[in-house]
C-alpha cells in the first residue's frame, strides 16, 4: 500500500458521493500526482468545499462521443479516478494551484441532481486500486521500457533515463502512462485498464501505433 493511500483502506473510507472535474485528455491513475490549476468559479467553489471536508475529487473526461446532456454539460465518461488534494496554494490573480493523488478508479452509478455549481456524482469505487502495487510484477518491463526508449528517439525527446530505469513497475507504468501526449480515447483506455500487465500493454500498443502513424517508412519501429 502507497503511503498517499493509507487513510483508504477499505470502501468505508470512501465516501458514496463525490464532486466531479471533467477535463479531456486528463488521466490521473491511483498513486500518480497531478497538478492542476483552477481558475473557473465553479472549480474554486469546489475546491473551497473539497478542502474543508473528504478532500477526494473525482477526475473524469467529458463523453469521448461529445454528448451533451439537456442543460449544456457534457456528458461523462462511466469511469474516472479520486484524487485527493495533497496540496494546495493561492495565486496572486485567484486562482487555486493544487495537487492531486490518485486514490481508486470509481465507475459512475449515478449523477445527483447538486445544489452546487459544480457537479457531484454517486459512484462505485475499484477497491482493488487500494492495493496499489498488486499484479505490477507481471508488468513486461523489459517490453514497456524499449517502448518508452523508441518514442524518444523518435521525437527527439530526452528523459533521465537512470531514474526512469530504476522506478518500481507500478511508478514506471502510470508515470509513463499519465505523461504520454496521447487522445481522450488513449488517455481513457489506459484508464480503463483492468490490471497493470493491460495497461502497459495498452500503452506500449498506442506508442507503437503513434510511431508508425508519425514516422517515414524508414522510421523507427518497435520490434
Amino acid at each position: 500500500m502507497r503511503a498517499g493511500n493509507a487513510r483508504y483502506l477499505k470502501e468505508s473510507d470512501l465516501p458514496a458521493a463525490v464532486p466531479v472535474f471533467p477535463l479531456a485528455a486528463a488521466l490521473l491513475l491511483p498513486g500518480g500526482r497531478m497538478p492542476l490549476n483552477i481558475f473557473e468559479p465553479r472549480y474554486l467553489s469546489m475546491v473551497d468545499d473539497t478542502i474543508s471536508g473528504k478532500r477526494l475529487i473525482g477526475m473524469i473526461q467529458p463523453a469521448l462521443g461529445g454528448a451533451l446532456k439537456a442543460d449544456g454539460e457534457p456528458d461523462l465518461c462511466e469511469v474516472g479516478c479520486l484524487g485527493r488534494v495533497t496540496a494546495f496554494s493561492e495565486s496572486g490573480d485567484g486562482r487555486y494551484l493544487i495537487t492531486l493523488q490518485g486514490v481508486c478508479r470509481f465507475r459512475i452509478e449515478k449523477e445527483l441532481a447538486a445544489r452546487t455549481p459544480y457537479r457531484q456524482c454517486r459512484i462505485l469505487p475499484f477497491l482493488s486500486d487500494l492495493d496499489a502495487d498488486a499484479g505490477a510484477e507481471d508488468v513486461d518491463r523489459k517490453a514497456l521500457l524499449k517502448a518508452f526508449r523508441a518514442y524518444l528517439d523518435a521525437y527527439s525527446l530526452e528523459a533521465d533515463w537512470e531514474s526512469v530505469s530504476r522506478a518500481e513497475n507500478a511508478t514506471l507504468v502510470n508515470a509513463l502512462s499519465m505523461m504520454a501526449p496521447y487522445g481522450p480515447a488513449e488517455k481513457q483506455a489506459l484508464l480503463e485498464a483492468p490490471d497493470f500487465k493491460s495497461r502497459a500493454e495498452t500503452l506500449i500498443a498506442i506508442t507503437e501505433m503513434a510511431i508508425a502513424r508519425d514516422g517515414d517508412d524508414e522510421g523507427p519501429r518497435l520490434q
